[in-house]
């Protein structure tokens, strides 16, 4: 009995250490992984010589595809009837597809089009095997600061065509001017997608550091949103010395310690959040529940974007309601209720077609999606890199929308942003925050490097 006491004894004493082990793994803040700089991801073998020239670069559709896609507008099933009393509720209405349709075969002028989406010079040149497209805005005469400003999907830098403008002139009381880069991520629009496996958003941000690297700045600022953010956030991570600072209109922390605080705020919201806000995160179950509603394309295209690739490559109808769904819900989630989407309270029919033809002229769509695929695979999550802490020389600031959908207090992104300057809270405003609110969100960039530049004179003193 003694020797059964013992082991009984001595098993608890190892299931205790083991468990304390993985707690402590769990609130110790993963290494910085060593990523390869200069990984090929072109297709075939990397060439003898690289070209490393950047052209310039216009926008330019031959007719041939635009007499295809009239085609395939022209010849688009019969759509099937939403259900009596249903608006958005069981994904886009079609409905309100047949009014975009229309638009898009009756009003929509892509020439005309082609000519706004070419007003911004616009570059090409080869990275570790891609050949990637960016807007490149250098204002003259005044003190300029270089910014990389990163979409997301199901975006394009198409998004940032209203906040470019304010964001290269000085502001009053500004002494100083953005010079604006803003890629088409790899695989969107006009810019390569990778040929080999495991091209996730680790490997991104080092393919968006070495372009900045080949534009000219080895340190600059970055702001994101969606997989912007996510990309910015580790860069700042993983290239703290590249960084200036970090502007994000989706921040958010997912480490052990940070979902601790989230769940001891289902419990007593007051420890976590203001009351103003408490709707924001709480309850936790409605929002894991909306979260499950409107996440399923995330699964499929982690999963297999190869397959749902094929299915919206092949139809303009079909693009539409896959992306313009996320317009209407992600732009404000009450519009699940409305049967025009709320579509044109922040948009227009013309800005949200530019975005479904950088997908469609390009034939992007796949590629666009397979981010997903790349990022959640058992080795890049393996990393933990959203996990890693920014560092203290990298100041960073969270502008909060009132209808993004992630919410994160300041006492739970300081466990990501350890220098957090600033945080403002919008009443408005969504997930697309530069083609929704570009002023609001241009005067919060603004503000936020101000500070920022502050700071690191106030250091260097």
């Amino acid at each position: 009995m003694s020797l059964l006491r013992t082991l009984l004894l001595l098993s608890t004493v190892v299931l205790i250490v083991l468990i304390g082990i993985k707690i402590n793994s769990l609130i110790q803040p993963p290494p910085v992984p060593k990523i390869e700089e200069n990984r090929y991801w072109g297709p075939g073998n990397r060439p003898s010589k690289e070209d490393t020239t950047i052209k310039s670069f216009k926008i330019s559709v031959s007719e041939e595809i635009l007499t295809d896609l009239k085609t395939r507008l022209e010849t688009t099933r019969t759509l099937t009837p939403p259900l009596e009393g249903i608006q958005q509720q069981y994904g886009f209405n079609t409905n309100l597809l047949q009014k975009v349709i229309n638009y898009w075969k009756k009003d929509y002028d892509w020439r005309k089009r082609e000519t706004f989406l070419n007003q911004f010079p616009q570059y090409k040149t080869r990275i570790q095997g891609l050949n990637l497209h960016y807007i490149h805005v250098k204002p003259k005469n005044v003190r300029t600061l270089p910014l990389l400003l990163l979409h997301g999907w199901p975006g394009s830098v198409r998004e940032f065509y209203k906040i470019i403008p304010i964001l290269t002139k000085p502001q009053q009381g500004q002494d100083f001017a953005f010079e604006v880069i803003v890629p088409s991520l790899p695989g969107y629009g006009f810019s390569e997608g990778s040929s080999k496996p495991g091209f996730g958003s680790i490997e991104i941000a080092m393919v968006l550091k070495n372009l900045m690297k080949r534009i000219g700045h080895d340190k600059f600022y970055v702001q994101g949103g969606d997989w912007g953010a996510i990309l910015v956030a580790n860069m700042a991570a993983l290239f703290p010395e590249n960084i200036l600072g970090l502007h994000s209109n989706m921040c958010s922390s997912i480490s052990f310690i940070s979902n601790l605080k989230v769940a001891l705020g289902s419990i007593y919201p007051p420890l976590i959040i203001d009351k103003r806000y408490e709707h924001q995160m709480y309850p936790f179950s409605e929002k894991l529940q909306k979260g499950l509603e409107e996440s399923g394309y995330f699964h499929i295209q982690a999963t297999k974007p190869d397959t749902i690739g094929v299915a919206i490559g092949q139809s303009p109808a079909g693009l539409a309601a896959y992306i313009l769904e996320k317009f209407s819900t992600g732009t404000n989630y009450t519009y699940k209720a409305r049967e025009d989407g709320g579509l044109l309270e922040k948009f227009t029919y013309d800005e949200l077609i530019d975005n479904l033809m950088l997908y469609w002229v390009t034939n992007s769509f796949t590629t666009s999606a397979r981010i997903y695929a790349e990022s959640f695979t058992k080795a890049q999550l393996a990393h933990r890199v959203m996990e890693i802490p920014i560092k203290e020389n990298v100041p960073c600031a969270c502008a909060r929308f009132a209808h993004e959908i992630i919410y994160n207090t300041d006492w739970i992104l300081r466990d990501k942003f350890t220098n957090l300057i600033q945080t403002t809270d919008f009443d408005k405003g969504g997930h697309f925050a530069a083609l929704e609110e570009p002023q609001l969100l241009a005067q919060d960039i603004v503000s936020a490097v101000r500070k920022m530049e502050r700071w690191r004179n106030g250091k260097k003193e």
